[in-house]
C-alpha cells in the first residue's frame, strides 16, 4: 500500500470516495490475476524427469616414476700383483679326518640271531670243507692205486713176456699143427727163479697132445725162469699161455 492509504484514518471524509475506488481497483486486478492463473493450472503439466548421479570421485593422477639414473661407467680393475712368495715354505698342518660315527648297536635278540646264524654257517662251511678234503683224498688214493695197478700190470707182463720168450726158446714144434691153438700152464716158482718139481700143471689143452708135451719139457728145461726187475712183484704161482705162431 501506499502512504496515503497507510494515513486514510488521518484523512478527512472527502477522500473517502478516492479510497473506495482505489480498493475496487486492486480487488479487479486481483480478481484478474486470479482468472489468468486458474487458465494457466488448466493446461496439462509438463513432466521434468530429473536424473540425480552421484558424482563420481576424482581418479588419483597416475604416479610418474622418475626414470632410472644410466649406471654409472664399469671400472677397469687393475689385475691383483701377484704376493711376494715367502723364503721359507711354511707346510700346512693335515686337517685331521673326521672320526667315522660309531653305529649303532643291534638289540640283543638280533645279536643273538646273527651269532647262531654265523656259527651255523661255519660249521656249514666246515662240513662241506670236510667232504671236499675226504673226496680228493679218494680221488687221489684211486688215481695213485690206479697208477700202481697199472704199473704193477705193465712190469708183470714185461716179466711173463721174458718167461715165455725162454720157454719158446725150448720148444720143438711138432709138425702138422692146425692153426693157432693156445695151451694154458699153471707154474709154481721159488725166488730164485726155479721151477718147483712137479708144479707144473696144464689147466687148457691146446686139443694137439704133441704140442702140450713140447710145451711142458720146454717149461722144466727152462729152469731157472727170469726174475722180475723189482722184487716186490715176484709172484710165487704164475700162468703162462702159449700159442705156436707166437713170436
Amino acid at each position: 500500500m501506499s502512504a496515503e492509504a497507510l494515513a486514510f484514518p488521518l484523512r478527512r471524509e472527502p477522500a473517502l470516495l478516492r479510497s473506495f475506488m482505489l480498493a475496487a481497483l486492486m480487488h479487479g486486478l486481483l480478481v484478474a490475476i486470479l482468472l489468468v492463473g486458474v487458465r494457466f493450472q488448466s493446461r496439462p503439466p509438463v513432466t521434468v524427469e530429473v536424473e540425480l548421479w552421484e558424482a563420481t570421485p576424482p581418479q588419483p593422477a597416475p604416479e610418474v616414476k622418475p626414470e632410472p639414473p644410466a649406471p654409472p661407467p664399469p671400472k677397469v680393475e687393475e689385475p691383483p700383483k701377484p704376493a711376494p712368495k715367502p723364503d721359507i715354505a711354511v707346510q700346512k698342518k693335515p686337517e685331521p679326518k673326521p672320526k667315522p660315527k660309531p653305529k649303532a648297536e643291534p638289540p640283543k635278540r638280533d645279536r643273538d640271531f646273527e651269532k647262531r646264524m654265523r656259527e651255523q654257517l661255519a660249521m656249514e662251511q666246515k662240513a662241506v670243507e670236510q667232504q671236499n678234503e675226504v673226496r680228493k683224498e679218494r680221488e687221489l688214493k684211486a688215481l695213485i692205486a690206479k697208477r700202481e695197478a697199472d704199473a704193477r700190470t705193465k712190469a708183470l707182463a714185461t716179466w711173463t713176456d721174458k718167461i715165455r720168450a725162454k720157454i719158446r726158446g725150448n720148444i720143438t714144434l711138432p709138425r702138422d699143427i692146425p692153426g693157432n691153438p693156445e695151451a694154458v700152464f699153471e707154474v709154481a716158482l721159488l725166488p730164485t727163479g726155479e721151477v718147483l718139481p712137479g708144479s707144473v700143471k696144464q689147466t687148457r689143452s691146446s686139443g694137439h697132445p704133441a704140442y702140450d708135451e713140447a710145451v711142458y719139457r720146454a717149461i722144466l728145461k727152462a729152469s731157472p725162469l727170469p726174475k722180475p726187475d723189482n722184487p716186490a712183484l715176484f709172484d710165487r704161482r704164475l700162468e703162462l699161455r702159449f700159442r705156436p705162431l707166437d713170436k
